[in-house]
């Protein structure tokens, strides 16, 4: 994990990292801020104005494009990129392309967005943008990954670190299952209608293949990614089993592609893939048990850290969600739970779960020991993070435990049957029941979005901090 002189601080362009890592800032503050208000709308229906930009169907879509691919995608950019000069000791390939990337990849989100708003996408499992969107999606990312392989093979480190290993898996699969799941023909150049080649069934298991390995390998390779980069640099400690690192890396990368079809047990999809599906989701409890414990016991020697330092805080914190996400998730891919658990609140609170406890929690921990980095400082209060990470824990198992409470209760509701065999429950008094859970997760994701705000105050003092410091030592040195 050392660098030596070979790529100096002058030599790595940090500029593309920076705007990376603020946007991934905003676009976390207004894609949670837009979840909040969609949570506080089936909580409280009144909320859903006669605005149909506003109502739950828009905005839903919009919160999850804008965390996951706004928030998220920004800080796998700019994490990537920070990775992989450091790790390489080399700047980035191909100058002004990363502006390109950089400027490609926030366009498509706001088109996106606004298109979400005006209740224009492909209409299907993941409400995904209209195929002129996918076009510039496609081409950012295949710039991405000239500029991340041609780095790697320009590199002055002969080992290739780990973590770009997951980096690598992670830009490749996403090409993969973007571009295969939005095969579509549009209506015409000058319409925004198109019509997927895929129907019914092959549709439904096309979908889910996306819809699932996009969290394999966009939301759990790439940020495994960051955290195989992050938690030895913060505990200043090695990676605790290179071997182990290895094995989670191409078992985690085989087993995921076979996953998808568990979210369509019980439907009209062949027995046999579900059953497929089911086996290698528990399979895929092994690696990623072996990731979370390599991670944890990185810390061996420096457990201390875990007291002293709120950054390491967030960062284990993250890597015990990551854990208990991939514990629940395959459990929940069993027929039996499944029949349970699927289109029920569960499902949502194990999302979140994996979202807020492992994604955003590591970004956040990632940030708060690139930023200070980056901008050649230190970071403007310590408090604040320690501030951030309670207000963000408490959000999380609000909202988690709300989500268990009314998707097993909703489930267990619709599955009960009276003395006559008649079904003891009426829908609307699952909905009844549920409003009371709903309301907590509102709050749980206030506690969430209060973190974050103050996250974009520790920043802004930071980097403010910073310029007025060179400003005062370049006015020293002209007067010197």
């Amino acid at each position: 994990m050392a660098h030596s002189a070979t790529g100096s601080v002058e030599q790595y362009n940090y500029d593309i990292v920076k705007k990376f890592a603020i946007m991934a800032i905003f676009w976390g503050v207004a894609g949670m801020l837009t979840g909040v208000y969609i949570a506080s709308e089936l909580a409280w229906p009144v909320l859903n104005f006669d605005i149909a930009q506003i109502t739950f169907g828009r905005l839903r879509p919009l919160h999850t494009s804008g965390v996951i691919f706004g928030f998220g995608g920004n800080a796998l950019f700019a994490t990537s990129y920070y990775v992989v000069q450091r790790t390489c000791q080399t700047p980035l390939w191909g100058g002004k392309l990363a502006d390109f990337t950089f400027y490609g990849w926030n366009l498509a989100i706001a088109i996106a967005g606004i298109g979400y708003l005006m209740g224009i996408t492909q209409g299907r499992e993941y409400a995904e943008p209209e195929w002129y969107v996918d076009l510039l999606i496609a081409v950012v990312w295949v710039v991405y990954f000239l500029i991340y392989t041609m780095t790697m093979i320009k590199r002055n480190q002969p080992h290739i670190y780990v973590a770009n290993w997951f980096f690598m898996a992670f830009i490749l699969a996403t090409a993969l299952l973007h571009i295969f799941n939005n095969l579509a023909v549009p209506l015409s150049f000058t319409d925004a209608k198109s019509y997927s080649l895929f129907s019914g069934a092959q549709d439904a298991m096309t979908q889910w293949w996306y819809g699932h390995n996009a969290v394999g390998f966009f939301l759990t390779a790439a940020f495994l990614g960051m955290m195989y980069y992050f938690v030895p640099k913060q505990a200043g400690r090695p990676v605790y089993s290179y071997r182990l690192s290895v094995v989670h890396f191409w078992a985690l990368s085989f087993m995921y592609m076979w996953v998808g079809t568990h979210h369509l047990h019980w439907t009209a999809i062949p027995d046999w893939t579900s059953t497929l599906a089911a086996t290698f989701s528990i399979l895929l409890l092994m690696p990623s048990w072996g990731g979370m414990i390599n991670g944890i016991m990185t810390l061996s020697g420096a457990w201390d850290k875990l007291r002293t330092d709120p950054i390491m805080m967030f960062m284990i914190t993250a890597l015990s969600f990551y854990g208990m996400s991939t514990f629940e998730g395959p459990m929940m891919a069993l027929k039996s739970v499944n029949a349970l658990s699927h289109y029920t609140d569960w499902t949502v609170g194990h999302v979140h779960s994996g979202a807020l406890g492992w994604v955003a929690m590591i970004s956040i921990g990632s940030f708060y020991h690139m930023i200070p980095r980056l901008w050649n400082t230190t970071i403007y209060s310590v408090k604040l993070i320690y501030t951030h990470f309670f207000l963000a824990t408490i959000g999380i198992l609000l909202y988690i435990t709300a989500m268990w409470v009314s998707g097993i209760g909703q489930g267990l509701m619709l599955r009960a049957f009276d003395d006559y065999g008649n079904l003891k429950y009426s829908f609307i008094e699952t909905v009844v029941f549920m409003h009371g859970p709903l309301a907590a997760r509102a709050v749980g994701g206030v506690f969430f979005v209060a973190g974050m705000f103050v996250m974009v105050y520790n920043v802004y003092k930071t980097i403010v901090d910073a310029r007025d410091n060179q400003l005062d030592s370049a006015t020293s040195a002209a007067s010197a």
